[in-house]
Parts: structure tokens; sequence; C-alpha cells
């Protein structure tokens, strides 16, 4: 009689607890909407986002590099600006649909609907980004068209020693790291 009597009990306490722990079972008939995850500080630059790192030395040495009259340094800066002043609300539109991806990703939607929206949202990101390449392409060409045949040439070069130095440290960084490299494309999950 005890026995049955605490089963009974411990069943009734247990049935109680979970009961009072649950929430009302109505389920809601709108949608939350989707709302983008704060980006991590810990990964931004002091004015909110990673562009922002100071890149002066490597400006001075790029002029002094090119040997760029007063003249030409002060056009290159406006140029600079005006591209960036161009740029900035491709970027802002780019920025905002990778927060919305990433958003539908940590959704608790269909994965078939995840997928669909994902599918829309990368075909909106691969059209800004070849307009911000186009961008970038024209910016470049009237920097250059400031240049003198010999500023050119040693433009050329310059840039020929940047690939260079970038697949060297793409090869350095893909033998030395077994960590994911910011330069390498992810690597596919092993099966088990």
């Amino acid at each position: 009689m005890k026995k049955s009597l605490i089963l009974a009990l411990m069943v009734a306490l247990t049935a109680g607890c979970a009961f009072a722990t649950t929430e009302p079972l109505t389920t809601p008939t709108k949608q939350a909407p989707i709302v983008a995850p704060e980006p991590d500080k810990n990964l931004q630059g002091p004015k909110g986002d990673r562009m922002h790192k100071p890149h002066h030395k490597g400006k001075v040495n790029f002029e002094k590099r090119l040997n760029l009259t007063e003249e030409q340094k002060i056009k290159a800066k406006e140029l600079r600006q005006k591209g960036h002043e161009e740029m900035k609300p491709l970027m802002e539109q780019i920025k905002d649909l990778k927060q919305k991806k990433e958003a539908v990703k940590l959704s608790r939607i269909a994965v078939e609907e995840q997928e669909k929206r994902i599918a829309e949202i990368d075909k909106q990101l691969q059209v800004l980004k070849k307009q911000a390449h186009e961008m970038r392409t024209k910016n470049f060409k009237e920097f250059e068209a400031i240049l003198t045949d010999k500023q050119k040439k040693e433009l050329k070069q310059m840039k020929k020693e940047g690939r260079k130095n970038f697949e060297k440290n793409k090869k350095k960084c893909k033998k030395e790291t077994k960590c994911e490299c910011p330069m390498m494309p992810p690597k596919p999950p092993v099966k088990k």
C-alpha cells in the first residue's frame, strides 16, 4: 500500500511540475519576423566594421614607389573619396543581404523554404557584387588616367608582385595551418 501511494504521489508531482513549466498549447498563426543577428564586436574595427583599418604606411609607400606628384596625390585622393562615396550604398546593401542570409540560416523555418530564400538572396548578392566589381574597375581606370606611362608600368609591376605575394601566402597558409583560413575555400566535411 505504501509503495503504491508513494508511486502515485511521485507520478502526480512529476506530471504537475511538467505541466506547470510548459507554455500554452496554442500555436501562433503568424510567423515570427526574421531578425539579423548582432555582429560580433570582437571582429570589428574602430568604426564598427572590418574595412576601417589604418593603411597610412601602405598608402605612403604606394605614392612614393609610383613617384606621384602633389597634384596627382590630390587628384588620387579625390578619386578615392568619390569612389568610396559611390561604393558606400552598394556595400551597405551587400552587408544587409549577408545579415538577412545569416538570419534565414538561423531561423526555424522549413529547410526547403530556407534554401529557397537563401538562393534568392545569393542571386541578389551576385548582382550587387558584380556591380561593385564594375565600379572598382571604373575607379581604377580613372586612377590610371592620371598616371604617366612610366608610372603605369610601375603600377603594373606592383600588381604583378602583389599577385605573386598573394599566391605565395595562400600556399604558405595552406601548408602551415590546419585551421579555417580566410584565403582558402571551406573544406568539405569528413564522412565517418
